[in-house]
């Protein structure tokens, strides 16, 4: 008897197929950054350093790419909670997933106009995004709390806000860097011993 062929949708994809498919995200990424989010699926494909052809193989339209690249960021932010609780006190671990919220920030900031372009609408995407991000920072505000590390009255949505006011008000392209450094104020004030009793 013959060897059984493997339906095609069942064979894992090959190890250089997966980098291919990492890397063209990561400069996708950083491509959408500096030229927004028209910049030429060629000009991606040139800077990973592979041919149109796989780049489309993986990603067929643009709506594909910058869909993936926004999924792919809050999938960074979902483990990178569970990551920082492994790796760092409470206190720090919530520190470094909010420098990371910053990063997200951005990137959505560049993909959202094209995604409000896709047939279906980014409604679904962002409504299931969203209860990610919730749910990671409220895990590590909890921890926090639980340390003693911040005050057990914090709201997680507060620190979101916060730093997704920053990104909306400021109409400078250093942003970040304001966002980065309000991430270390938000922290300091966060301690029980920043909170004053009222008078």
């Amino acid at each position: 008897m013959g060897s059984k062929k493997i339906p095609a949708e069942r064979r894992k994809p090959r190890a250089d197929a997966v980098r291919n498919r990492q890397r063209i995200l990561e400069v996708a990424k950083k491509s959408f950054a500096r030229s927004g989010a028209e910049v030429s699926l060629d000009e991606i494909a040139r800077r990973v350093g592979v041919g149109p052809g796989t780049l489309y193989r993986h990603f067929p339209t643009r709506d594909a790419l910058l869909e993936a690249v926004y999924r792919t960021e809050v999938d960074k932010l979902a483990a990178a909670e569970q990551e920082f609780s492994n790796a760092k006190a409470p206190i720090d671990a919530l520190q470094a997933w909010m420098l990371l919220f910053v990063d997200y920030i951005a990137t959505k900031q560049i993909i959202s106009p094209a995604l409000n372009t896709l047939v279906e609408g980014p409604s679904k995407l962002f409504e299931s995004s969203g209860a990610k991000i919730i749910g990671a920072i409220g895990s590590l505000v909890e921890r926090a709390i639980a340390s003693g590390d911040i005050r057990a009255d914090l709201d997680p949505l507060d620190l979101l806000r916060a730093l997704v006011g920053v990104s909306q008000v400021s109409s400078s392209p250093d942003w970040p860097q304001s966002a980065r450094r309000l991430v270390h104020i938000l922290i300091a004030g966060s301690h029980p011993q920043a909170a004053r009793p009222s008078a």
